[in-house]
């Protein structure tokens, strides 16, 4: 059955699809779409149920395999095939699995999720769920409150090292795609069934940690260089678990390395 996905695609060459997290939307990767659209076509997605995509008409997906099956599905659809893939936690783990199974030209997962222990995983969805709670107070309060730099400070401390890099109106946006992100409890059920990733991408493959990450610690990458011996590890300084308006730079850089080695058939450097 064919889902709806929104999204918004930039630019022209070899197609790039972009994965946010739990609870986020495609403009996660605003401060990054530009850099990137120099180079590719970029195509920055919002999942099933998430941003203004719907939840699917047969319900959200149940674990990793259904949800990594319906974006597969979707990119089908669209022709975009082998694309490269970059994604961040929810995401990330999303675009690993995409590689491993051998419909992406490369990955670029940022923060992924799947390296965890259990606490790391409960401490994560505690953390996760306590964010959303807060942007459940009324509207024009939750609007209120992402004006004045020091509590839009405050509502972002969790996610990124930097938040009064977020103005208002994408601080706003970003705290209503929390909030109404209809597929966030189903998500969520499927982490805390203890997902982990396994797989073995074999086209080039960048797992990209910020050093100050509040949500998947950043002890995290030192299990995903264990799975992941193959691929390419850095560390994102001074970034946290949304590291793409802490370093819009640094992040798009690190993106354009491993979609170059992608089409060069080379190991990301």
């Amino acid at each position: 059955m064919s889902i709806e996905v929104a999204y918004e695609r930039r630019g022209s060459g070899q197609p790039l699809v972009l994965i946010h997290g739990i609870g986020h939307h495609w403009r996660a990767w605003e401060p990054v779409l530009d850099p990137l659209a120099d180079h590719h076509d970029v195509i920055a997605i919002d999942l099933p149920g998430f941003g203004r995509s719907p939840v699917p008409p047969d319900g959200m997906p149940a674990d990793m395999p259904q949800t990594v099956a319906a974006v597969a599905r979707w990119l089908g659809e669209q022709g975009l095939h082998r694309p490269h893939v970059a994604g961040n936690s929810l995401g990330g783990a999303i675009a690993l699995e995409l590689a491993a199974a051998g419909l992406a030209a490369s990955a670029t997962a940022i923060a992924p999720a799947g390296f965890w222990t259990r606490w790391h995983v409960r401490y994560a969805l505690t953390v996760l769920t306590a964010l959303r709670w807060g942007t459940l107070l009324p509207q024009p309060m939750v609007r209120a409150n992402m004006r004045p730099s020091a509590t839009r400070a405050l509502a972002f401390a969790m996610l990124m090292r930097h938040p009064g890099r977020l103005d208002p109106e994408r601080a706003l946006a970003d705290a209503l795609a929390l909030r109404t992100g209809a597929g966030f409890r189903s998500a969520a059920r499927a982490a805390a069934r203890g997902y982990e990733f396994r797989g073995t991408p074999s086209v080039p493959v960048t797992v990209a940690w910020g050093d100050q990450d509040r949500i998947l610690l950043p002890r995290q990458a030192a299990i995903a260089r264990d799975r992941l011996p193959r691929a390419h590890h850095v560390t994102l300084p001074g970034c946290g678990h949304v590291p793409m308006s802490d370093a819009p730079a640094l992040l798009a850089a690190t993106i354009l390395a491993t979609t170059r080695a992608g089409e060069q058939g080379r190991a990301p450097s």
